[in-house]
């Protein structure tokens, strides 16, 4: 009985209290007991006294690759400028969650906003989402561009690559001075998840970060594109293996899923998709959905670069 009050209260803690009460009443061996009841009691008090949330009130944060090492992007090189404007530093995101964390803040998945459906007529339609928060939380989406640990970027103190950790869950890698590589909460997504270990009230019944690739360089650090595995490409770099690379990113790819980001499109070539032709745009739409889609089992969001 206390395991599975003790899993209950994890649902409830993310605001599942649906889920908790179905996980304890499911079980009729403690249907009777006197803790599951009051648990039940308890959660159904605090279910019927949640506020929906207004979809069209929901914001949005997002990011891109966190800086670790200070020293190395703000080194006085050509890249400084940019990373200064478009970069956030791993404390600074940790601050940054913290803040919206004290403030009320929990973060949704953006399919808890709305979803697709058919009419009537079958045709698809979309429907706003049911997200029941207590009074006073504020639901937002968070998402990460540019998951892919680009070759410009190596050497300026950010991670390297994602891997799936010991435990199962994605963290990154980060490459030393020395050539060696060290494994731990080097990105959003593994800093992410150690704060909602902390601070479970802040996910939404598992909701975690959008997670958008391009696809130029391959993504999550991995080098995928169609151009690292030319014959030309695989004879620069004969140690190289093209197929063990498209292999380890769908794996990490599935381990992002199974966690609870939703992977989205960034476009392949961070293209403004508003702006070029479209020619432009179903090449760079087909090329996304050759090289990248397969890896990562498809999607149904872009966020537009």
């Amino acid at each position: 009985l206390i395991d599975l009050l003790t899993q209950a209260e994890s649902l409830a803690l993310q605001y599942d209290y649906e889920g908790a009460i179905n996980l304890i009443t499911s079980d009729s061996r403690y249907a009777s007991a006197k803790e599951a009841a009051d648990a039940v009691a308890a959660y159904t008090d605090q279910m019927s006294r949640l506020v929906r949330v207004n979809p069209q009130e929901v914001t949005h944060v997002f990011f891109h690759s966190l800086i670790v090492d200070t020293s190395k992007a703000f080194d006085g090189d050509n890249r400084e400028g940019g990373y200064n404007q478009m970069m956030t530093t791993k404390d600074e995101f940790i601050k940054m969650m913290q803040s919206m964390y004290d403030k009320g803040y929990v973060l949704v998945k953006i399919h808890d906003l709305a979803h697709e459906t058919t009419d009537e007529n079958g045709n698809p339609k979309f429907v706003y989402g049911d997200i029941m928060l207590p009074e006073g939380k504020k639901a937002f989406v968070m998402s990460q561009d540019d998951v892919c640990y680009y070759e410009y970027m190596k050497g300026d103190g950010f991670a390297t690559r994602m891997v799936i950790g010991e435990d199962g869950y994605p963290t990154t890698e980060m490459e030393q001075d020395d050539g060696s590589v060290i494994t731990g909460d080097f990105d959003l997504v593994p800093i992410l998840e150690t704060f909602i270990k902390e601070h479970p009230g802040f996910s939404y019944k598992g909701a975690r970060a959008i997670i958008a690739f391009t696809g130029y360089n391959g993504i999550l650090g991995y080098r995928t594109a169609a151009s690292y595995g030319t014959a030309e490409y695989q004879a620069e770099h004969p140690d190289f293996n093209y197929e063990e690379e498209k292999a380890q990113a769908a794996k990490v790819a599935q381990a992002l899923k199974d966690d609870g980001y939703e992977l989205a499109s960034h476009s392949w070539g961070h293209r403004d998709m508003g702006a070029i032709s479209m020619e432009d745009f179903v090449t760079d739409t087909n090329k996304w959905d050759t090289e990248v889609a397969p890896l990562i089992g498809g999607t149904d969001i872009i966020l537009f670069p």
